[in-house]
């Protein structure tokens, strides 16, 4: 199963046989059971992680009322950044809905990895703490499709963490694919 999260990697990064190795040693397998917590709620979160098998849910509580905000199945990273990155309490919670088998790295062994791997530091700017606009883009348009004529391109971008102009050569991009 670790195949898969080495995969991920060296689609961004060419990873050498020590650095297989060095990944291997960094990432420690975890289960999680349906309902177990990846992440609680006041909690700082320790780990990132991939997702070899499962499915996991990320929420706040609003009002007395959970409202789910994102998921993470197979071959996807698991993570609160706004909390594992600065190393603050959290104030999302991340659950399994599916008994998980999780690759997890610790904040101190991510730094490892950046010190140890050879374009590290890249792959967790791009893979882990942060997708790609792309990516965010076509996460909005498969998530909220209905909602692109009822807010502004501004807002969108603004969403997608580009300018309006990036924002444009990214639609166009994609909607030449089809």
């Amino acid at each position: 199963m670790i195949n898969n999260l080495l995969n991920s990697i060296q689609k961004v990064i060419t990873l050498s046989p020590a650095e297989i190795d060095t990944v291997k040693t960094l990432f420690k397998e975890k289960i999680y059971k349906k309902g177990d917590f990846f992440l609680e709620e006041g909690r700082i979160c320790k780990h990132a992680g991939f997702v070899a098998k499962g499915l996991m849910r990320f929420y706040i509580n609003k009002d007395g009322e959970e409202k789910t905000y994102d998921f993470s199945q197979e071959n996807e990273f698991v993570c609160n950044y706004e909390s594992f990155l600065p190393q603050v309490p959290s104030s999302k919670n991340i659950q399994a809905l599916e008994d998980s088998i999780v690759f997890v790295i610790s904040h101190a062994d991510l730094q490892l990895f950046y010190a140890s791997v050879e374009g590290g530091e890249r792959f967790g700017r791009i893979a882990i703490e942060s997708e790609t606009p792309e990516l965010r883009y076509e996460r909005f348009l498969k998530n909220h499709a209905d909602l692109q004529q009822r807010i502004s391109q501004y807002h969108i971008a603004s969403f997608v963490g580009v300018k309006p102009q990036s924002l444009s050569r990214i639609r166009k991009r994609i909607f030449t694919q089809f």
